[in-house]
């Protein structure tokens, strides 16, 4: 049992501009988010899209219901909504300042930025450093949130039928969280997708396989 999952980022909101941390926070697509969802909707207009499912945050919403319109073969197509692929929690740190909570987070442990942290731990690791950085203990640890994503591809592989080609928008660390996990060379850890981006996944029974990540370019394949 196989089917094709085509997993896309949200276009730019306004935190995203401003470098704060959104992961459970929200906030509305800015002109170029819409830009990328108009993008992202151009790159898979020819795909046909057998179900469509969105995070429960308005700006995979918004994003997921840009590029189906664009469709050629899927744009009456009702996407879902599928709270499992949220973006990882940052708990307190939600509309922090990125640069700031990284410095705080990686301070203790000899690193000032997001990527120092992650070249030395992984985005696993930084995940448990984030939650013990926490003093609410709210962000998401790498356990919590890998039993979140697991739960996810469990409801797919249950509800997707074989064959099929699915539509997921969701967010940067967990789609290349997701990337890092199953195609490591790839690099994932060290370079998040872009805003509108599209990845390709092959998920069967007991495995995924990636077949490109982060494509947004018109030359690319999709």
């Amino acid at each position: 049992m196989t089917f094709t999952l085509y997993m896309v980022r949200h276009g730019q909101t306004l935190l995203n501009s401003y470098n704060r941390l959104q992961g459970w926070c929200d906030s509305p697509l800015t002109t170029k988010g819409l830009n990328d969802a108009q993008s992202a909707g151009k790159h898979l207009a020819q795909i046909k899209f057998d179900h469509a499912f969105h995070s429960d945050t308005t700006r995979a919403t918004r994003t997921c219901q840009f590029i189906l319109a664009q469709n050629k073969h899927s744009s009456t197509l009702v996407p879902q909504e599928l709270k499992y692929f949220r973006e990882q929690s940052f708990g307190y740190f939600e509309g922090n300042d990125a640069a700031q909570t990284w410095l705080m987070v990686g301070a203790l442990h000899g690193c000032r930025t997001y990527n120092d942290i992650l070249e030395k731990y992984g985005l696993g690791m930084t995940r448990d450093l984030l939650h013990e950085t926490d003093p609410f203990k709210d962000a998401e640890d790498d356990a919590k949130y890998w039993a979140r994503l697991d739960a996810g591809f469990d409801y797919l592989r249950t509800h997707i039928p074989e064959g099929e080609n699915v539509l997921l928008v969701s967010h940067s660390i967990t789609i290349r969280s997701i990337v890092d996990r199953f195609a490591k060379d790839l690099g994932a850890d060290r370079l998040g997708p872009k805003n509108g981006a599209v990845t390709k996944l092959i998920v069967s029974k007991d495995d995924v396989k990636v077949k490109y990540y982060n494509h947004y370019l018109d030359n690319e394949t999709y």
